[in-house]
């Protein structure tokens, strides 16, 4: 396993990049819009991993929520996994709530699923399988 991304809240993509573009140097190299999740995401790779900025694209977005609640930050971090499914069944079995009981499609046409924080230690979880290229 690695760290795919760490997920991080803002109010604006276009406003965030002005520090990680830069002031840091990062290249915003995918920017999306996930529909079912009502955000829009860009991607900044960093070393193995990436940074990936949200945006919620509605009020009931829950990158919304999170920001009403706690303001801009890190959402989640994001664990790569070689079989979702599997990874969802061993979780559940040791009894972690999820979020997700099956896996979604999120950015870059990757399976998602979360994992909630009341199980993990106060950190939402996504566990990600990623597609062939």
């Amino acid at each position: 396993m690695k760290i795919n991304h760490l997920g991080i809240a803002t109010k604006g993509i276009a406003e965030a990049l002005k520090f990680w573009e830069d002031a840091l140097g990062l290249e915003n190299v995918h920017t999306e819009v996930v529909e079912e999740q009502k955000v829009r995401v860009a991607m900044l790779p960093l070393g193995e991993s990436r940074v990936e900025l949200l945006e919620p694209t509605s009020e009931d977005s829950p990158i919304s929520k999170f920001l009403e609640k706690r303001g801009g930050g890190i959402h989640h971090i994001a664990v790569e996994v070689e079989n979702i499914e599997e990874s969802l069944a061993k979780l559940k079995a040791q009894g972690m709530r999820l979020i997700d009981e099956t896996p979604k499609i999120g950015a870059e046409g990757c399976l998602v699923a979360f994992v909630h924080p009341g199980t993990t230690g106060g950190v939402l979880l996504e566990l990600v399988q990623t597609v062939e290229k």
